[in-house]
């Protein structure tokens, strides 16, 4: 929200410099993200921050200082045409200083024989802006001669002062402006950009934010409430309101303003207007914005002219505005000419014939105000700000209004808002007032009271304050306050609707109080003794270990769709969970992030699908939450750790050195996985398994006889479902609880041994069926300790093999830590595990 002080200072005094003043806005909570010096000089602090040398007249964002001593009010006294350019005209200028100057300017808003009008007067020595530097340029002013003729100075456009980048004539200043005066001080301003949080929504005006620095400094609040001159006959003889929806709207006012003028804005509300962002347009749309950037409130005027005709082409002979939903499917024409779609939850403003506005969002293309509106219908309501966000971003459609009502306004702002606009109108546009309001107000607000006591403040704040200087407190910020006994009861402002339970009086007291104040204290007790996080330990070895092996860390979405989690399964649709199977958001902020996810793999791919058009390569993992209410306590979910990962393109990136250029596959990963399991303790054998978003490749990883997930190749539909490149991609999902139990078991290390290792090799045939893991596991839980490494290096089937079966060929180390091996005590060991192999799986020793 942007800030004009000299608007500001219309309704609080101010007198702290505006670097302290921004600094003590941010400590409150209101966040100066940014300051705009329009004119006028750059304080020396703020120069010392931003790098501005102390002669340099550029104050940033394309705006410049304006020389008291060369930029002044004047008067155009004669303007005439040169004698040897048609296009050229002579003006003679006064601008409060010596005797008048003759310039010579090309403007088009000036013609022959003009004369009084006020301009932007610059002298000589001046520095401007060059209106004609392809980039910000600035440029200081000469005397020179155009076709013989001196000219002493110059007539500024907007652009060579900063004001805009219009060029097209010079800048016409109000008939009052007092000449000689330097421009910097009857132009120049400084503007506060202050960010709005959504809590803070009271700050998204002039009024707001003026509150704000008279409860932080100190300062004179003066906010005169509006008045207005009235006339009968009542609005009521015009206009009618019927709320039929008041869970969606809760207060609706209407007042009507005659025999108005379309004409532009006054030169003060111009710029004002354009100090906070804002176009001007005409003075019935600019007085609409006004009253909103002043006081907060979104107001909408509509042609009563084209209401009144829409009525009586149904039959009616006066205006009646119905605020209703929408029907499903409906269609409407906004202001900005899109046909839009309706849905049944779009809160529509309506008269007997149909639709005129999306309530809160913006009117209809029909009933807008133009230059021909001679009679206005003023709207001043408040809806309910959930509605208000969902249609806006349902219909893409953000605007200052939507942006305003969808974070909460005050029904109590309706009427006062009411009341200045239409006063405006009938001020700057010559109209009329009905007398009286006409409204619908089923749902009035809330006085709201809220205790706390001293001794809350001085339990959760850390500072002591007595009961009346926490009363002080609360009444700079203009709550009403009664004590009885220890407690103060404090009634909130009616247009703070943020202030509902004491936390929240205690933010207000801290924020006054000053956060820069709140003292620094230490513990003043024993430390509370420290207990191992283990899930956190796990997680962050787990990091370690997949960042070292050359994977990425990446942080997904929680917040899904189901049709997302329905791809997962391309071959048996029915088994995808339906939607009441999953925790679903009331108020979503988009259409893709609905309920929070049931499988991490989903948040993967839609990871994949976004990064795979930048990247041929991936290699990530994200260890988070998946979210199964079935699983839960009846009211929320379990919340279930888990540990995804993929990886997809070449092994390896091409280089001088070369590359491997072969896609990453199922093995790729599971050597990962080999790694992890390994470093985190696990001893987890893989098992093969069907999946139903998997390929031929899949397997499951099993520990201590426990399913801990899926290792697998991505099923080619669901990499088409998700648009995923023609590559492979090997994907594991794995539940993190199971391996915390190994992962908490001390490590055991053991010696050196000094004593020379024995290498023997086995071949082994067994049935196809048995996995190779299997004959792994059942070798090492065999050879004992004596047994320091076992490897797989050769697997055969074909001559000498039986059909249905193949061979293992294992390399075995055996290593004692006490003595060296003899081939007696390796054969005894070798004997064992043969055994072993031979009972429980039926292996055949194979020979030669």
């Amino acid at each position: 929200m942007k800030i004009p002080l000299s608007w500001l200072k219309d309704y609080v005094d101010i007198t702290l410099p505006v670097d302290e003043l921004a600094e003590k806005l941010t400590l409150a909570g209101l966040e100066v993200e940014n300051i705009e010096y329009i004119g006028v000089p750059v304080p020396a602090s703020e120069r010392l921050r931003k790098g501005i040398a102390d002669d340099d007249p550029v104050t940033g964002n394309g705006r410049i200082v304006w020389g008291r001593d060369a930029l002044f009010v004047g008067q155009i006294l004669q303007t005439k045409r040169h004698p040897d350019a048609d296009r050229l005209l002579l003006a003679t200028v006064d601008y409060g200083t010596g005797e008048p100057m003759t310039i010579i300017t090309g403007a088009p808003n000036l013609q022959p024989g003009d004369s009084g009008h006020k301009i932007a007067f610059a002298t000589i020595g001046a520095i401007l802006i060059d209106p004609y530097a392809d980039s910000f340029k600035t440029m200081k002013l000469q005397a020179g001669k155009i076709r013989g003729i001196q000219s002493e100075g110059m007539a500024c456009s907007e652009r060579e002062l900063g004001l805009s980048d219009e060029h097209e004539g010079i800048l016409i200043l109000p008939d009052d402006a007092p000449v000689g005066m330097p421009l910097a001080d009857y132009l120049g301003d400084v503007v506060l950009d202050i960010a709005v949080t959504p809590n803070m929504i009271r700050i998204a005006s002039i009024i707001g934010v003026a509150r704000e620095v008279a409860a932080i400094t100190g300062a004179p609040l003066h906010i005169p409430m509006p008045t207005w001159q009235t006339s009968d006959p009542p609005a009521s003889d015009y206009v009618d309101v019927i709320i039929e929806d008041p869970d969606l709207c809760y207060r609706f006012t209407a007042t009507v303003i005659r025999d108005v003028e379309v004409r532009p804005s006054p030169f003060w509300m111009q710029r004002r207007l354009r100090l906070v962002g804002q176009r001007p347009i005409s003075n019935l749309v600019d007085i609409t914005n006004y009253v909103m950037f002043e006081w907060g409130k979104p107001l909408h005027a509509f042609d009563y002219d084209s209401l009144l005709a829409r009525a009586r082409s149904v039959g009616d002979d006066s205006v009646t505005i119905i605020v209703r939903r929408a029907a499903e499917g409906d269609k409407f024409t906004t202001l900005d000419g899109q046909r839009r779609t309706l849905d049944a939850d779009t809160l529509m403003i309506c008269d007997s014939a149909g639709p005129v506005g999306i309530g809160g969002i913006m009117g209809g293309e029909e009933t807008e105000v133009s230059e021909t509106t001679r009679n206005v219908l003023l709207e001043s309501a408040t809806f309910n700000f959930i509605n208000i966000r969902r249609t806006a971003m349902a219909q893409k459609l953000p605007s200052e209004a939507a942006y305003r009502f969808s974070r909460g306004v005050p029904s109590e702002l309706d009427p006062i808002g009411n009341v200045r606009g239409a006063q405006l109108m009938a001020d700057l546009g010559g109209g009329h007032i009905a007398s009286g309001i006409v409204e619908d107000y089923p749902r009035p607000q809330q006085t709201v009271e809220v205790p706390i006591t001293a001794g809350e403040v001085r339990r959760i704040l850390g500072i002591d304050l007595s009961q009346i200087e926490v009363v002080e407190i609360l009444q700079r910020l203009e709550f009403e306050t009664r004590v009885e006994g220890e407690t103060i009861w404090a009634a909130v402002p009616w247009y703070r609707l943020d202030v509902t339970i004491p936390a929240d009086l205690l933010e207000e007291i801290a924020r006054i109080y000053g956060y820069d104040e709140l003292p620094v204290t230490l513990l003043a007790d024993d430390l509370p003794p420290q207990r191992r996080n283990w899930p956190i330990e796990q997680e962050e070895r787990i990091r370690d270990i997949l960042t070292a092996a050359g994977l990425q860390e990446t942080i997904g979405y929680s917040l899904t769709t189901v049709e997302n989690h329905a791809r997962l399964y391309p071959d048996r649709p029915d088994s995808a969970p339906t939607a009441d199977q999953f925790v679903t958001l009331a108020n979503p902020m988009s259409s893709e992030r609905v309920v929070m996810r049931r499988e991490m793999l989903v948040s993967m791919l839609e990871d994949l699908q976004r990064n795979l058009r930048r990247a041929e390569r991936l290699t990530s993992f994200e260890i988070g939450l998946v979210y199964l209410p079935e699983l839960g306590d009846g009211e929320l979910p379990l919340e279930q750790r888990r540990l995804t990962l993929a990886l997809t393109g070449p092994r390896q990136n091409g280089s001088w050195l070369g590359g491997d250029d072969e896609p990453m596959d199922f093995y790729d990963l599971k050597g990962v996985l080999e790694a992890l399991f390994e470093r985190l303790g696990a001893e987890v054998v893989y098992e093969p398994a069907r999946a139903p978003y998997c390929g031929p490749r899949c397997a499951h990883l099993v520990l201590n006889g426990e399913v801990l997930g899926v290792l697998g190749e991505l099923h080619p539909r669901v990499r088409q479902a998700f648009e995923l490149p023609a590559q492979p991609v090997a994907v594991a999902d794995i539940a993190l609880d199971p391996l915390l139990l190994a992962f908490q078991l001390a490590v055991r290390a053991r010696d050196f041994s000094e004593f020379p290792p024995v290498k023997e090799d086995i071949a082994l045939i067994v049935d196809e069926g048995v996995p190779a893991g299997q004959v792994d596991a059942l070798i090492r839980q065999t050879g004992g300790d004596a047994l320091t490494d076992v490897t797989l290096f050769d697997v055969y089937r074909g001559k000498s093999i039986p059909t249905g079966k193949k061979s293992l060929a294992y390399s075995l180390t055996f290593q004692s830590p006490t003595k060296t091996l003899t081939d007696k005590d390796t054969a005894k060991l070798r004997r064992k595990i043969v055994g072993r192999l031979e009972r429980e799986i039926g292996a055949e020793l194979r020979e030669g």
